[in-house]
């Protein structure tokens, strides 16, 4: 372990994070509010922390082993959480507690989108800003930026994008160089994020909105402006399908958008197995939702196919926009919702859950395991697009898919412990691990009125399901810090 290089260059992500806090007092001034004295504190206090981890270790040169990556990341996370949190905690209006702020905090930059603070129409805009701001960072930002910045403190970058990457082909690069690969996926996800503002903006949401919106919807968070979600927007059915447009395009590969980008094509969209499974099962989950709907006789036609539709991808996307309290619906729908989150988005997108790529794969090894049964002797290898996926993937992806299991029930467990109802505890257990955000039960709405244990537990959970399980649980095991 290079601990002096890894406390410079934690140091040096802190200084440009600080760096984020300076945005919302610009809103802060354009508005007339007085929030700019919290902000500047936690920006002053942020770059003072990264200044004392940098400066004593600012001419080390080393390069970075896998396991450097692995802590580095994880630290950043943490450490994130915790500055994240300073204006939350300072701002007056607020009055959160120190659980509450990091809670806040936490799902922002994990683009979970879970909240414990209600009446957002009234709050000050330079926190609402923040809060929006927080998840953009979390979709990609924080990532582009950390590896784009490597060259710069004389390491490599490619341990700290292959343990931040999520997906199970970590390995896969874009561009020749890491850095190149740092600025592809940056000018795509600014691209979708620009594009979306617009598009927004042009529909009728104010500038403000749109723009806050944008960095939530692109980076498959689900943090909005105003406490009724995106169905503050139900009268404006241009908004919402806007909105549904860019939940699926931002849940799809960003390797797939720059391959279409530098090919000027989209047909690779549907040759891809991964997508085309993605698109499918949007569309036959937002087709069961809308007729359940209708002949449970919860909507009527026009409403049942609007709410159904963009529910269900807002799920599945594990973005957690609501346009109606689907908690309320027949209870069979809200379960299919979490339920489908779980399978989540495409690998390398922005999205949680599990990922598409994953259960494509085990569903053709579970289909082999059926064929192995009637033919013991004979080799069924597992093919994505004509191409054999490797044993040491397909364990990897069953390893993976066991220890979430045993994860998520560990956790439904301790919120069991802590007081909450099954429901409750395991969905807000799914909402987290999945970074999706509404649950059902108590944490419906929001989860402010949860013990701050159960906080604590959703907030390991959200790290847990940003950086996929395993980029934490390596920690733990003895192995990581042998010599």
């Amino acid at each position: 372990m290079h601990f002096s290089v890894i406390s410079k260059v934690l140091g040096m992500l802190l200084m440009i994070f600080s760096l984020t806090l300076l945005p919302p007092m610009l809103v802060a001034s354009i508005y007339g509010e007085n929030t700019h004295q919290a902000f500047f504190l936690s920006f002053a206090i942020t770059f003072s922390i990264g200044m004392l981890m940098w400066l004593p270790y600012s001419r080390d040169q080393a390069d970075l082993r896998t396991r450097d990556g692995f802590l580095i990341t994880v630290m950043f996370w943490l450490e994130l959480g915790l500055v994240g949190a300073l204006p939350f905690a300072l701002v007056d209006p607020l009055n959160l507690s120190f659980t509450d702020a990091v809670f806040e905090s936490m799902s922002g930059l994990t683009t979970t989108g879970a909240t414990v603070i209600t009446g957002l129409d009234l709050l000050p805009k330079s926190i609402l800003y923040y809060r929006q701001q927080l998840q953009w960072l979390g979709g990609i930002g924080i990532v582009v930026i950390a590896v784009a910045v490597m060259p710069m403190l004389g390491v490599g970058g490619m341990q700290l994008y292959r343990a931040e990457t999520p997906g199970p082909v970590k390995d896969s690069k874009l561009t020749p160089r890491i850095t190149e690969t740092a600025k592809a996926l940056f000018l795509i996800y600014v691209t979708l994020t620009i594009s979306c503002m617009i598009a927004y903006w042009l529909a009728g949401m104010t500038f403000f909105d749109a723009l806050s919106h944008s960095f939530s919807t692109v980076a498959i968070g689900g943090f909005s402006t105003h406490d009724a979600s995106m169905g503050y927007f139900d009268n404006n059915p241009a908004i919402i399908s806007i909105c549904i447009f860019f939940m699926i395009v931002s849940g799809i590969s960003f390797g797939l958008h720059y391959y279409g980008w530098v090919h000027k094509s989209v047909s690779h969209y549907l040759r891809n197995p991964e997508a085309k499974m993605y698109l499918i099962m949007l569309l036959a989950g937002c087709l069961v939702s809308c007729l359940y709907l209708y002949f449970s006789g919860t909507h009527n036609k026009e409403d049942s196919l609007y709410h159904g539709a963009f529910q269900m991808v807002s799920m599945m996307t594990t973005t957690g926009f609501a346009t109606d309290n689907f908690s309320g619906w027949p209870t069979f729908l809200p379960f299919l919702l979490v339920f489908f989150s779980f399978f989540g988005a495409c690998a390398g997108s922005t999205g949680g859950g599990i990922k598409v790529g994953r259960m494509l794969i085990l569903a053709k090894q579970g289909v082999r395991e059926i064929y192995r049964l009637i033919h013991p002797s004979a080799i069924y290898p597992i093919k994505i697009r004509n191409r054999n996926v490797p044993e040491r993937i397909a364990d990897a992806i069953w390893a993976f898919f066991g220890v979430y299991l045993a994860v998520y029930y560990f956790m439904v467990l301790l919120l069991l412990a802590s007081g909450l109802d099954y429901i409750t505890a395991w969905s807000a257990t799914a909402a987290a691990l999945n970074n999706l955000g509404p649950g059902l039960g108590e944490v419906a709405l929001h989860y402010g009125d949860i013990n701050g244990f159960a906080k604590w537990v959703l907030c390991s959970g959200m790290i847990l399901g940003r950086l996929e399980i395993f980029t934490l649980l390596v920690l733990f095991t003895p192995m990581f810090w042998r010599r």
